[in-house]
């Protein structure tokens, strides 16, 4: 007789959301809305409306009546705040306001300057122009000194080297970091003093 065995038959496997291109993950919402909110109690503000400690389903009565969404702007604070607004716009705004605080930030723009321990007074000038051109535009200066092979005995030219860079600057800038040796490198960083 014939050995018939059956072949256990799995079902496909569901596909995660997110991991496959065809099913996207469902965009998480930074806020809950109207009948996500969990909370028995919630306080109540928004446009028009006066702050008060309400039952959910008050808050949700006086939602629908206006046409607008509740949402919980606060969920850790006793009870949790809810504002009676459109949702979509609400978001617009909080977009907006970031993209300001973001434009209004500064960045920090850090240049380099590369001496080698035994550089010539013609390039030393060459660089020092250079670094008051960065410092005028706002952005540190880090100054370092590179030394290959056996230059590294002579570290001591390299720290005088960038000291004297430093007080030909002092006008331009504050020392962020006196010259230290890092491997193989003297690093001194020059941040520009406020402007007045």
């Amino acid at each position: 007789m014939e050995d018939k065995t059956i072949a256990a038959i799995t079902p496909p496997s569901k596909p995660v959301p997110g991991r496959d291109r065809r099913f996207p993950a469902a965009k998480e919402q930074l806020h809950r809305i109207n009948d996500d909110i969990t909370a028995k109690q919630v306080r109540l503000v928004g446009d028009n409306v006066e702050s008060k400690v309400v039952s959910i389903q008050e808050a949700m009565r006086v939602a629908r009546e206006r046409q607008l969404d509740l949402v919980e702007i606060s969920p850790k604070a006793d009870p949790p705040v809810c504002r009676i607004v459109d949702y979509q716009k609400f978001l617009y705004q909080q977009k907006k306001k970031a993209k300001e605080i973001k434009a209004k930030s500064t960045k920090i723009v850090v240049k380099e300057i590369r001496f080698g321990p035994n550089t010539d007074d013609h390039d030393y000038n060459f660089k020092l122009k250079h670094a008051e051109n960065f410092l005028k535009e706002g952005a540190k200066v880090k100054a370092y000194v590179f030394f290959r092979g056996r230059e590294i005995i002579f570290k001591d030219q390299g720290e005088i080297l960038l000291l004297k860079f430093a007080q030909n600057l002092e006008d331009l800038a504050k020392v962020e970091q006196m010259p230290r040796l890092e491997g193989k490198r003297m690093i001194l960083i020059l941040a520009p003093k406020p402007k007045k």
